[in-house]
């Protein structure tokens, strides 16, 4: 029977010792998934931490969330993953996306949709145990390959329809407006018709950003920044959605925020930025409130999309290092779904 799992990708980082004993505690509130962020200048290498977590669980599941082909060949990735599987028992997942912040912070451009589905197919292909042409005296075969299941995150149209062509699995990363919903999904579904891909193939996941304040002022910054974010990097979802950005450039914006407005240092002072944005656009992308406002507004975008797989609730501000967030949504929100 389906059954959907939640992710958590926020995690008690100050050491290995710590990061482990979260993990653990993750799995015994009934988290499916662990997924790690890739940052090579903000966090210490996924995969390592991830396999000293793999060796301490015996059910959830773990994987990068997200990493890119910007900073290494997909083989590279592909090794990784696969060890990463073979450590934790077949539990690994591969999240793969444009890079964003990651890469950005290193003055690197994010990848093209169509950097990223060579990336994807070349993974895909060297898990599967299959050889590939990449160019050198013989094909690239991988020696020990895992068939793990490999996700696209993606938000804009052109990612998503790719995402749908070739990818196990779509994070989608637009929100909770049903326009932007609807939109992302029939993307998804005109890719995979392209593929000829049979119906309920790729696997459909969500990732909603959770305002953790329960502060009327602070959750109406940090809706604003949160719609930002998105206005940032997929300016798409606001005309998807007949929403309004009604203030200065982005780009000018930007320059008071630090990496962006996703990720800012001060996320609260970020929604300052934008403090011209309208309650509709600032309710078209996060959740807030109590626990039973927030189990009622993820229904609802639930509701517009078939059976989803994963749901990443990502928390904003990100938590200090305790286990408040992820056992309160665990204990007060899925329960109410």
């Amino acid at each position: 029977m389906f059954r959907t799992q939640f992710a958590l990708n926020r995690f008690d980082w100050r050491s290995l010792d710590h990061f482990v004993a979260d993990v653990k505690l993750s799995e015994s509130f009934g988290y499916g998934y662990a997924l790690n962020p890739f940052n090579a200048l903000g966090l210490r290498d996924p995969y390592v931490w991830l396999s000293f977590a793999a060796k301490a669980t015996t059910k959830i599941r773990l994987g990068p969330f997200i990493d890119n082909p910007m900073l290494k060949h997909p083989a590279v990735t592909a090794s990784s993953i696969a060890t990463l599987d073979e450590i934790s028992g077949g539990r690994a997942l591969l999240g793969l996306g444009v890079g964003d912040t990651a890469v950005r912070m290193l003055g690197i451009k994010p990848a093209t949709v169509c950097e990223l589905e060579i990336a994807t197919i070349i993974a895909r292909q060297l898990l599967a145990g299959e050889a590939v042409s990449v160019g050198a005296e013989r094909p690239a075969r991988m020696w020990n390959p895992r068939k793990v299941p490999v996700w696209i995150a993606a938000g804009g149209p052109k990612t998503l329809r790719m995402a749908g062509r070739i990818a196990d699995g779509v994070f989608l990363r637009v929100g909770r407006h049903p326009k932007n919903l609807h939109h992302a999904l029939e993307n998804v579904r005109a890719g995979a018709a392209e593929a000829g891909r049979p119906a309920g193939e790729p696997s459909i996941g969500i990732v909603i950003h959770i305002i953790t304040s329960q502060e009327p002022a602070a959750i109406r910054s940090i809706s604003r920044a949160m719609a930002a974010g998105f206005y940032e990097y997929s300016p798409v979802l606001f005309e998807n959605a007949g929403l309004n950005w009604t203030g200065p450039p982005v780009k000018e914006l930007r320059t008071q925020v630090w990496p962006d407005f996703h990720h800012a240092e001060d996320s609260t002072r970020a929604g300052r930025v934008v403090d011209f944005l309208s309650e509709d656009v600032a309710e078209s992308f996060s959740l807030f409130g109590s626990a039973s406002n927030v189990a009622g507004q993820l229904r609802r975008a639930l509701a517009e999309l078939p059976p989803v797989e994963i749901i990443v609730p990502h928390p904003v501000p990100v938590p200090s290092p305790d286990s408040r967030f992820k056992r309160w949504f665990a204990e007060k929100v899925m329960p109410a779904l």
